[in-house]
């Protein structure tokens, strides 16, 4: 199967068969080491010395960490979207008795670092910004280095859900003064799901001593005293320790900026051989994410059609519209480990699709 969802993705063989090794005592030495390694592979590609926490949960499991953890009751919090992910952070703070001020910008475009600005300076009481760097439900990225120029030149904390792009587009942490970064393993890490990891700075961890709200399982700061021990504060899922142990060292090996260099290869790919077969991509051209593209298809024809041909005839597998897009839209996700086979096959099943739905494609000299 070829899976061209923006996650899960397909996992290097030697990733899957790491996950194959016998179990071992997560409390005892052996674990502790494995643990050290993942932590700093982990603070090699979040490009920071701060804290990176691993939690044996989903990216969402990430997310609520760091809204429990520096949201209390009550208190507003500014929540910048531009599609379903950032809006699950909305849910998430009301769940949990924050006041969410939520600043929304249409889909398939990217936030207006001003427009923040201009909420920030109207809202004197906002101490923190919640923001999706690339919003894998319209294919678009956010500019999340000038958004938080603009956050950090209002001292405020700044929470980014960078899920579906670190380890495949550029981060930088410490340099863009970012607080807390959530990511999670099926996406660019080359990982089945399960893993989340969230970098936390040393403001962050002020803000969590103050912090109201009720936490248990997902409480940073549990995990960041394990952590001084050599291991987590609950069982952790010790077979994706070792996936991810290796699946750093993968990333180690190619290097960071290549990394992101050969998403942004893969990304125009993508881009061309759809258009070159007539669709029309959903993002903003200064937008368009490098790990994720959303396709529009040809008027008369529904995008859910589209992709049941491409899974059952072509063995192909793209995702759908999320929301209020359901339908609307079909997304080709690129990131990880994706291979220019797996591109050239996932054109090829959508123009075979298009075929068989009637759509003549371009002819192409």
């Amino acid at each position: 199967m070829n899976l061209r969802t923006p996650g899960p993705i397909p996992v290097p063989q030697e990733v899957a068969e790491a996950g194959a090794a016998p179990m071992i005592n997560h409390r005892g030495p052996e674990f502790a080491a494995i643990l050290a390694r993942c932590e700093e592979g982990l603070k090699e590609v979040y490009r920071t010395s701060n804290d990176v926490a691993i939690l044996t949960a989903s990216g969402t499991g990430g997310m609520e960490s760091a809204v429990v953890s520096h949201v209390s009751p009550g208190e507003r919090v500014l929540v910048v979207t531009i599609g379903v992910f950032g809006e699950r952070f909305v849910d998430l703070i009301r769940t949990f008795g924050g006041d969410p001020v939520h600043l929304a910008f249409e889909y398939g475009t990217g936030a207006d670092p001003n427009a923040i600005d201009e909420a920030l300076a109207a809202n004197d009481d906002i101490r923190t910004v919640f923001v999706t760097h690339n919003e894998t439900s319209t294919g678009a990225t956010n500019p999340l280095e000038e958004i938080a120029s603009v956050v950090k030149g209002r001292d405020r904390l700044l929470i980014v859900d960078a899920i579906s792009s670190l380890s495949s587009i550029p981060v930088e942490t410490d340099a863009w003064g970012l607080d807390v970064v959530v990511s999670g393993s099926q996406k660019g890490w080359m990982l089945p799901p399960g893993l989340a990891f969230v970098s936390v700075s040393e403001r962050a961890w002020e803000v969590q001593e103050q912090c109201t709200t009720p936490r248990a399982y997902l409480d940073l700061r549990r995990a960041r005293r394990s952590a001084g021990n050599g291991q987590t504060p609950w069982t952790p899922a010790v077979s994706l320790f070792y996936q991810l142990d290796r699946a750093l060292a993968l990333l180690r090996e190619e290097g960071v900026e290549q990394v992101w260099a050969r998403h942004r290869a893969t990304a125009a790919r993508v881009r061309a051989g759809v258009q070159d077969l007539g669709l029309e991509l959903f993002a903003e051209e200064s937008v368009r994410s490098d790990t994720v593209t959303s396709i529009l298809p040809p008027d008369g024809l529904q995008a859910d059609e589209l992709r049941k041909i491409a899974r059952e005839e072509y063995d192909t597998v793209f995702a759908g519209g999320q929301g209020s897009m359901g339908g609307k839209i079909f997304r080709f996700g690129h990131l990880g480990y994706t291979t220019d086979e797996d591109v050239s096959g996932a054109l090829g099943a959508i123009e075979g699709a298009l075929a068989r739905l009637g759509h003549a494609v371009p002819a192409r000299g």
